[in-house]
């Protein structure tokens, strides 16, 4: 039987170390084959804050996975139109590859807002969860949705090292010309720095 996929869903606006940190560790967890960094074409729910264009973020994510040996930057929800729905992608993904376990890698505030997504019972069937928790959610917050929707059993806890790194602390040290080494992959800093974006 074929190995697991992970699916790490985003903006990735822009892609940083705490994405591919999270990556690493659900891949050493969950003994997972790869790793997609899915990349969100459309976003069904809201709007993404400065956004430079899908197709810059997927350029963003794929040097952001250049150099990783299972982590690859994926098209497949750039290149399709209308919003992003993941159950549409987990869809695709399961006819891809029939056979391979799916795994979708979300943080606990999201796993906890599932409910108010579309076709959340067709995401838990297509994949299991893997959660990340954070301080701000309590991970009763998690099960209880999880109840909800029948699928008490189709989420793995994945514990990582803590990293308060976001893409939003990155656009706003952009911004106000803060440095950005260590804190994202040199190729996606090199991009931003040349199409001076988020500035």
């Amino acid at each position: 039987m074929a190995g697991g996929l992970g699916v790490l869903g985003g903006a990735f606006n822009p892609p940083h170390i705490g994405h591919l940190l999270l990556a690493q560790e659900a891949r050493w967890r969950l003994k997972l084959d790869r790793v997609l960094l899915m990349v969100t074409g459309e976003a069904p729910h809201k709007e993404i804050e400065g956004d430079p264009g899908a197709e810059v973020r997927l350029e963003m994510a794929t040097r952001a996975a250049a150099g990783e040996e299972v982590v690859e930057a994926s098209a497949l929800e750039v290149e399709r139109e209308g919003p992003s729905y993941a159950h549409r992608t987990l869809e695709l993904l399961a006819e891809e590859q029939p056979g391979r376990r799916l795994f979708f890698l979300v943080g606990a505030d999201v796993a906890a807002s599932l409910e108010s997504w579309e076709k959340p019972e067709r995401v838990l069937e297509l994949a299991k969860l893997a959660v990340v928790p954070r301080q701000d959610i309590e991970m009763e917050a998690v099960d209880s949705t999880l109840e909800r929707l029948g699928a008490a059993d189709r989420a793995e806890i994945i514990q990582m090292p803590l990293c308060g790194v976001s893409s939003t602390m990155i656009r706003e040290r952009v911004r106000r010309g803060q440095p950005l080494r260590h804190l994202i992959p040199e190729g996606v800093e090199e991009l931003i720095a040349d199409r001076e974006l988020y500035r």
